[in-house]
């Protein structure tokens, strides 16, 4: 059996695929909405050195493995593959190909891979993590992201809606959900590009204060304060969310922090922030959630290596459990999963619209990297393997008198 063949039987016969590898051999259907070129024998031997997923991605981010046309559609047929599902014969058959191949042309990992050292979550190992992901390059974000510039789940209107409509919804669900009004001060942390603080300054007149752990983050949204003319109520630093200094904040918004805080940290996190509220304030936390907790909370494989390194992923039932311990009485949770999946999906379009010029800002090998992880990503919030959910919870005002005020209206009125 011919190389083409073999990779053929690995990914899934499908009519809906072919395959062409650098022996010269063919497999599937001549003009398939997916074609998979092994192009060298590099390719197979990143496979045997990491089998399965981690193998697949490093082939593919270094060129030695490309898939054209439908990487979508590709990607969530071979989502639910196990070696398990083949005949022993044949990955007996494969096994002796990839290892005569591994010691043949033997390879490095990719020098993208995350390396980080230290005690995992220390303040100094969260900056290098954060680092890693988020200060490539402000331009790349500009492509992928929008003019809006977050980096977040959005919410969308109505189908139709475009991705700017659908980011300025989910900035104003959250100011909505926390009750801002003019004069009242609001924390976000984890503010990414700033776009929260700006919303809150512009549209309700909020003295608004973010802090990041990326300094290119950090430069960008207080240039983009200045010249949007918030300075007098916005404002972003460069800081670790534990070294805020102030409290007596009127509310919080942590969106799209929690999955690197880690689940040993997330008591002290949410006690942290509960410490920096008035009695009275609300909470509102937003992230990527599991589906359930039957997997451990480390973020593995791909996407530890190379996108969220020490990133953990938790169930919305213990982050709930976790807020309420700290002393939040919990009030709202809302799931927008199908809306990260479309959130996805219009930035892997902008990363494509914006390939050549991303390919030239950041090399084509971390261009590769993020057209694999928006699509996979995606297919996750499809398939329900991942969520986003949005809690919000209050700290009550008066609760050593007994009253145990919460300030919120008897039905939701955000909506």
């Amino acid at each position: 059996m011919r190389l083409a063949e073999l990779f053929m039987r690995a990914i899934g016969d499908s009519e809906l695929s072919e395959v062409h590898a650098y022996d010269g051999s063919h497999a599937g259907t001549d003009g398939a909405p997916v074609r998979f070129e092994v192009r060298s024998p590099y390719a197979v031997s990143y496979l045997a050195s990491a089998p399965g997923e981690l193998g697949l991605t490093r082939a593919y981010i270094t060129g030695h493995l490309d898939i054209a046309g439908d990487l979508h559609g590709a990607l969530t047929r071979m989502h639910t593959l196990r070696v398990s599902d083949l005949s022993p014969a044949l990955r007996a058959r494969m096994m002796v190909r990839l290892l005569a191949t591994r010691l043949r042309w033997p390879v490095k990992r990719p020098a993208l891979e995350a390396r980080l050292r230290g005690r995992k979550h220390s303040p100094e190992r969260d900056q290098a993590a954060i680092a890693h992901h988020y200060d490539v390059s402000n331009r790349f974000y500009e492509w992928i992201l929008g003019p809006s510039m977050t980096y977040t789940c959005a919410v969308y209107p109505r189908e139709d809606a475009t991705l700017e409509e659908a980011q300025y919804t989910k900035h104003d669900l959250v100011a909505r959900k926390l009750g801002l009004s003019s004069g009242m001060r609001l924390l976000d942390v984890g503010c990414g590009w700033g776009g929260m603080v700006m919303h809150a300054a512009k549209e309700y007149g909020v003295r608004a204060l973010g802090v990041t752990l990326s300094r290119k983050q950090a430069e960008w949204a207080q240039k983009a304060i200045a010249q949007r003319g918030l300075g007098d109520l916005a404002e972003v630093h460069h800081l670790d969310y534990r070294d805020v200094a102030e409290s007596g904040f009127d509310a919080i918004s942590s969106i799209g922090l929690t999955e690197h805080i880690g689940k040993s940290q997330l008591p002290s996190y949410f006690q942290s922030l509960y410490e920096k509220l008035r009695p009275g304030g609300r909470l509102l936390n937003h992230c990527i959630t599991r589906a359930d907790n039957s997997r451990p909370s480390s973020v593995k494989g791909f996407f530890d290596r190379y996108i969220f390194p020490d990133g953990e992923l938790l169930s919305p039932g213990f982050i709930m459990s976790t807020m309420h311990d700290t002393g939040f009485e919990l009030r709202h949770d809302e799931n927008v999963r199908e809306h990260y999946a479309k959130t996805l999906t219009a930035w892997a379009d902008n990363l494509d619209a914006h390939w050549d010029d991303a390919v030239s800002e950041v090399g084509e090998q971390r261009a590769r990297t993020w057209r694999l992880y928006l699509v996979a990503s995606r297919i996750g919030f499809e398939t329900n393997n991942i969520q986003l959910h949005q809690s919000l919870g209050v700290k009550l005002d008066g609760a050593r008198s007994g009253m145990a005020r919460s300030g919120m209206p008897l039905r939701p009125d955000w909506d």
